[in-house]
């Protein structure tokens, strides 16, 4: 087996167990916080990550892979801590999450300029500390293949090729901008069985998806719990997708999770309880898994989507 960082220690990845694939234990704004810390509260972010980690662990999960990165408010001693006081196994990533511009820091500066930052987290840690960075994470939404988007994915490819780490990215499937993700990484020389296509659940265009996980990559059924109150899939479409797909032999390319955010400051709270009252850490293990087997899944295919597939997604390993 392969080594894979955590906020605490590098574990083996037979250790993984029941991976959770996409979750935030906070999201901010980067300048916002700098500007007007007043306006957070850091026991309380602190409380409120602490309860629903251990509410998952509690309910079986043992590793949560965390994408937060530049431009959500990373800070990697928040998540050390959580791991720490937790027992999670908690696995951070480096990147930069945009849907159009890039700091004013990289309007000048090359390609491999950004992709020699998220190398140096990767290989000698993030924000001063030792903890090194296990994935990449890049974006694209509506906007599409904005200039600075373009440059993230060529950055984060480059900087996969030097290290071997595998890619996560945020997509808008809707706008089919996976495909084009696809496109520029693989352009770029990537390997896309090394690439999870995050958010992938939010359509049920079982073509598109059959275009991704044919071109090599997992896809991320990853946003159980944002519901049709929030303008989102519901969990029955969701999970039909997840059934069509397996019924066509594509169990081994779906991973699942729930993009819980524990806090988030682009909505006052209230807004966020109104509009995804299920948006939670347990909700896949509490509702999704048993309404899947309901559905006709097996325990051995929500083994695979849980624990095999993450597994594999971070035992590929080596530059090329």
């Amino acid at each position: 087996m392969a080594t894979v960082q955590t906020v605490t220690d590098p574990i083996d990845t037979s250790e993984m167990g029941f991976t959770l694939i996409h979750e935030h234990l906070r999201l901010r704004s980067d300048a916002v916080v700098m500007q007007w810390p007043y306006l957070y509260d850091e026991k309380r972010e602190m409380e409120r990550a602490l309860g629903q980690v251990r509410a998952a662990r509690e309910r079986g999960v043992k590793t949560i892979v965390e994408p937060t990165v530049m431009g959500l408010g990373r800070d990697i001693r928040f998540m050390q801590e959580v791991g720490r006081l937790t027992g999670m196994q908690i696995i951070p990533a480096t990147g930069l999450y945009t849907y159009n511009d890039v700091p004013f820091y990289f309007h000048h500066r090359s390609v491999d300029h950004m992709a020699d930052l998220f190398t140096h987290d990767i290989e000698e840690g993030i924000q001063g500390t030792s903890i090194r960075a296990a994935f990449l994470k890049c974006a694209t939404d509506e906007p599409g293949i904005t200039p600075g988007v373009e440059q993230v994915l060529r950055a984060v490819a480059r900087a996969h090729r030097r290290t071997g780490v595998p890619i996560m990215t945020h997509s808008h499937p809707r706008s089919g901008v996976g495909l084009k993700q696809q496109d520029i990484l693989e352009a770029e020389g990537v390997d896309l069985s090394r690439v999870l296509i995050g958010h992938s659940g939010d359509t049920d265009d079982i073509d598109y998806l059959t275009q991704l996980v044919e071109r090599g990559s997992f896809i991320g059924m990853d946003r159980y719990g944002l519901e049709e109150t929030a303008g989102y899939l519901s969990t029955e479409k969701r999970n039909a997708t997840i059934l069509e797909m397996c019924r066509r032999g594509y169990v081994e390319k779906m991973m699942l999770s729930q993009d819980t955010c524990c806090t988030i400051d682009w909505f006052e709270p209230e807004v966020v309880a109104a509009l995804a009252p299920k948006w939670n850490m347990t909700y896949i293990t509490d509702e999704v898994i048993p309404a899947l087997k309901a559905g006709g899944i097996t325990d051995a295919q929500i083994h695979t989507m849980t624990v095999d597939n993450p597994r594999r997604y971070f035992e590929r390993q080596g530059a090329y």
